[in-house]
């Protein structure tokens, strides 16, 4: 949670009372130009303060993006001519695993790149992995075949990316929100890092020796 936004929250939340108080001030001597006045910048500092908590609390789950990250770590293990299991270790140190259909590992994920006054407030370009599939080489395959899909984020009571193609009001803030894919093939055992860059999603191929010791 980036810290100079709690500042705002509170600094707007505090002034929203402030203004409320002063409101009811106002009123009691029967100043009501006055009051009105004070109660629309309450309401203006309470919206400000609404508006950075749906922030932080949309962001809750997208980590910030340098110039290329590691978004997880994957060991892919085949069980069968179209099947395989991907076991995940994410950055965060949370492990999962997957029984996936298909001939690749296929990986998606959103991306949020706020515009320069945000960064101000401490907002920085961020991703957050959504989704994993098994994906089929033959088109016939893919649109026949068994799918399996898992989602990848975490459940949160906002998002941002679903809030943005909502909500109009957030364009200026937002300099661009999209998707990124990648897959690659799972045909034998190997070791996979998904790398997150601000134009978008990739996986490599590393060695063994480049795989932390818990997902071998």
């Amino acid at each position: 949670m980036p810290n100079i936004l709690v500042i705002f929250i509170a600094c707007a939340a505090l002034l929203s009372l402030v203004f409320f108080i002063a409101t009811v001030s106002a009123l009691r001597k029967k100043e009501l130009f006055s009051s009105a006045f004070r109660f629309l910048l309450a309401l203006l500092a309470l919206s400000l303060a609404g508006l950075f908590g749906m922030i932080v609390i949309a962001t809750a789950g997208y980590r910030a993006l340098t110039y290329e990250e590691i978004a997880a770590v994957v060991k892919t293990e085949p069980t069968g001519k179209k099947g395989f299991t991907a076991n995940f270790l994410f950055s965060d140190g949370r492990e999962a695993s997957y029984a996936l259909a298909g001939d690749a590992l296929y990986v998606d994920a959103h991306i949020l790149k706020w515009k320069p006054i945000v960064n101000l407030l401490g907002l920085h370009t961020a991703y957050e992995l959504d989704r994993v599939a098994g994906r089929y080489m033959d088109l016939k395959e893919e649109r026949e075949s068994i799918r399996t899909v898992f989602l990848l984020s975490r459940d949160k009571p906002l998002d941002m990316f679903t809030l943005r193609q909502r909500y109009v009001l957030l364009k200026p803030l937002l300099d661009a929100e999209y998707g990124s894919a990648s897959f690659i093939h799972s045909d034998k055992p190997a070791y996979f890092e998904i790398r997150v860059s601000t134009t978008g999603l990739l996986i490599r191929e590393v060695g063994r020796e480049a795989v932390p010791q818990s997902i071998q």
